[in-house]
């Protein structure tokens, strides 16, 4: 069965501390419960959190969703994006299914991206290694007025906003997600074709403001 990977990138420094990591629980909580109610998603979606702070971490590699429950997560430390970016390409390797002369791969994966502030540490050579591997879509969402926008247009071009790191944005921007998953899955069950999946994204909601046009990415 060919699978569509979706990695989940989330910083959880010490500036996203109290509401918003709480925040960030119950939005993957509500996420991992919208899919397991989805037919498409369940057959195809796995999916993988990796978390940031001084340090980055995957929590489950690439898991089918029913099989998940919501992390506890803690907020501290610094942002080490690029140990992320790196960890996030080294977990590529060796989760996504390759095509070979055997068998068809994977789908192309799907990197979601949440970051509140900026970065500690080397970044310009994990962004070039982790834009070697294809994705089918690229999404970074920057979270208040702290947040390196430009840092986060050298990641991709489909970078979206909230205002605020208040409960209801980073809610928001999960179901959004969620969507995004689900819409994708059945795309590619009823065409069996990546190149196009993620060409129409969910529209945004009204919490969320689009900083750029959300194209399909091969990053």
């Amino acid at each position: 069965m060919r699978r569509l990977p979706v990695y989940i990138l989330i910083d959880i420094s010490s500036s996203m501390r109290g509401e918003p990591i709480e925040a960030v629980k119950a939005g993957i909580d509500a996420l991992l419960k919208s899919l397991c109610n989805d037919p498409y998603a369940l057959e195809t979606a796995y999916l993988s959190i990796i978390t940031y702070n001084s340090q980055a971490e995957q929590l489950f590699p690439l898991t089918e969703v029913y099989k998940l429950r919501a992390p506890e997560l803690v907020a501290k430390g610094r942002s080490a994006l690029g140990e992320a970016l790196l960890l996030l390409a080294e977990s590529i390797d060796k989760e996504v299914v390759k095509n070979s002369p055997e068998q068809k791969g994977d789908w192309k994966p799907l990197l979601f991206l949440l970051s509140d502030g900026g970065y500690s540490g080397p970044i310009a050579k994990p962004i070039a290694e982790m834009k070697k591997r294809k994705f089918g879509a690229v999404v970074a969402c920057a979270a208040g007025d702290k947040s390196h926008i430009d840092l986060l247009q050298k990641i991709t071009s489909n970078v979206i906003k909230i205002s605020t790191t208040e409960s209801h944005n980073i809610m928001a921007y999960f179901k959004w997600i969620s969507s995004s998953i689900s819409t994708s899955s059945m795309r590619i069950e009823n065409t069996g074709n990546d190149e196009t999946v993620m060409q129409e994204l969910p529209p945004l909601p009204q919490e969320i403001q689009m900083l750029h046009s959300l194209d399909k990415q091969n990053n």
